[in-house]
């Protein structure tokens, strides 16, 4: 009888604790779980008579199986080693693998009595899919692993997807991937919104829709893992793998993509780092593409430009990004205007501060299609919803909830973005949802889309406050009284 999601990730997590006692890490522990489930599957579909990963023999489950104390130790690490030089899914997910199961006893303990007594393929792909991503987000937590720095809030994943409707022909990419949470709830939308998909829309689903890139080697392999866990990815050699490692911004890769839905690292300097003679500082690298239309060694601006050129001619586009990248002048106001001027840019979601394992971050979503001809005649507006002002959210006493974003998504409109209408008026000045033309942006400062206009209830009321002059008698008598205390102390 397979167990459920949240048993599936109370038995994970109790073995976790185990081997915490023997120095490894949240990351760690999910990391070798990785391989190890892996192994586990493709053993159990060679056992099914179904097309199994590209794993030799003498380095599949069976063999680790009927290994013990040293020997499977050893085993262990050499397969490891040997399946991170195999070519496809395999050598993605075992691309520099190490055993970092010190204790031969607790490694046969979790071969043995966790991976080995679990049907991984049996359990419904939702489950066991959740099970890994539940394991995954309390890696997360660990600050001191800095694992949170990839995680993006699932419940903002899928209001993001809920508005840009995935297709189930449609290719889906993220520039910045993680773990894979924007293309498995591109995914989970698609399952749920097309129950009987043709021969030609499972090969596409499985091979050709997500493609994602990842500079790090060791959470590209979780979201490898996570997709295979999810039925996405080649079996053998059929299509290249759904992720690439590397920086995606030095990639200028001729495909082109229907939907770019991707949370780029924030920060302003770029991931390379140059040095120029010994004992020089590092430099940030500056991205010097010819089909960016501003030089800088901003990150998520060039990220910003780099998702404008691979967007396919209907292609469309929702990036998160902190606050600067929507007011700062320079390389900002060229890429904002430019992107006025070639795309439609149609929505601005403010995030509240909190929801993030960073904390401390001012974060939006812009919504953005490529701009056909059809569109260039029309007027356009920018709408804004505020989900920042007045809202609060913790990661411990005030999670945010899908529920939170379910007027967002009622007032994106998805079906029919025409049909939008402001819920701020003038005698409705609470409104969260409001739209700005072109030229009103176009004037501001510095080309700014960081407009806001609800009142914030933690600011001090001006009106509320004591004249000037009050408040300086008061500042004399305060002064006066503690001139009185020193000269007493003193005395």
């Amino acid at each position: 009888m397979s167990l459920s999601s949240s048993q599936v990730v109370q038995k994970l997590w109790h073995y976790c604790n185990l081997l915490r006692d023997d120095g490894l890490s949240y990351p760690d522990y999910v990391e070798q779980l990785t391989f190890l489930i892996f192994l586990k599957m493709a053993d159990e579909l060679r056992a099914s008579g179904k097309e199994t990963p590209d794993i030799p023999e003498k380095f599949a489950w069976p063999a680790l199986l009927r290994r013990q104390g040293s020997d499977l130790h050893g085993h262990y690490g050499i397969s490891l080693a040997a399946l991170g030089r195999r070519s496809g899914m395999v050598g993605l997910i075992f691309k520099g693998a190490k055993n970092r199961i010190r204790d031969p006893d607790k490694l046969r303990r979790l071969v043995v009595e966790l991976v080995d007594k679990e049907q991984w393929t049996s359990v419904d792909a939702d489950v066991k899919g959740e099970a890994y991503e539940g394991l995954l987000e309390k890696t997360a937590k660990d600050t001191k692993s800095g694992a949170g720095q990839y995680f993006t809030p699932r419940p903002l994943i899928r209001a993001i997807v809920q508005v840009t409707e995935p297709g189930i022909l449609e290719t889906i990419c993220d520039p910045a991937c993680g773990t894979c949470g924007f293309l498995l709830a591109a995914r989970e939308f698609i399952t749920s919104t097309h129950l009987k998909p043709t021969k030609r829309e499972i090969v596409h689903q499985q091979l050709h829709a997500y493609h994602g890139f990842e500079l790090v080697d060791s959470v590209a392999r979780l979201g490898a893992m996570n997709l295979v866990l999810h039925g996405i990815g080649p079996v053998g050699a059929e299509a290249p793998p759904p992720i690439t490692i590397g920086d995606s911004l030095s990639i200028q890769t001729p495909k082109r993509f229907d939907l770019v839905l991707t949370n780029p690292p924030f920060g302003k300097k770029s991931s390379v780092k140059i040095t120029h003679e010994i004992g020089a500082k590092p430099q940030a690298l500056v991205a010097n593409r010819s089909d960016f239309w501003a030089t800088t060694a901003n990150k998520q601006l060039n990220f910003l430009q780099h998702i404008a050129s691979i967007l396919s001619e209907t292609g469309r586009a929702a990036v998160v990004l902190p606050d600067n990248t929507l007011f700062e002048g320079g390389a900002g106001e060229k890429v904002r205007r430019r992107l006025l001027k070639d795309f439609d840019v149609h929505t601005l979601l403010r995030l509240p501060s909190g929801i993030f394992y960073a904390q401390g971050v001012k974060a939006n979503v812009l919504f953005f299609d490529r701009l056909t001809l059809k569109m260039r005649g029309r007027p356009r507006r920018l709408w804004v919803y505020d989900f920042r002002t007045n809202n609060h959210f913790t990661l411990k006493n005030k999670q945010l909830a899908q529920s939170d974003l379910d007027e967002f998504v009622r007032c994106y409109s998805a079906d029919d973005r025409m049909a939008r209408r402001s819920t701020w008026l003038p005698h409705n000045p609470g409104g969260r949802w409001r739209s700005f033309t072109y030229e009103e942006l176009l004037e501001r400062q510095h080309c700014s889309f960081d407009v806001c206009w609800l009142r914030n209830d933690q600011l001090i009321d001006r009106n509320t406050l004591p004249s000037p002059s009050q408040l300086g008698k008061q500042i004399a008598v305060d002064l006066r009284n503690a001139l009185r205390n020193i000269e007493r102390a003193i005395r």
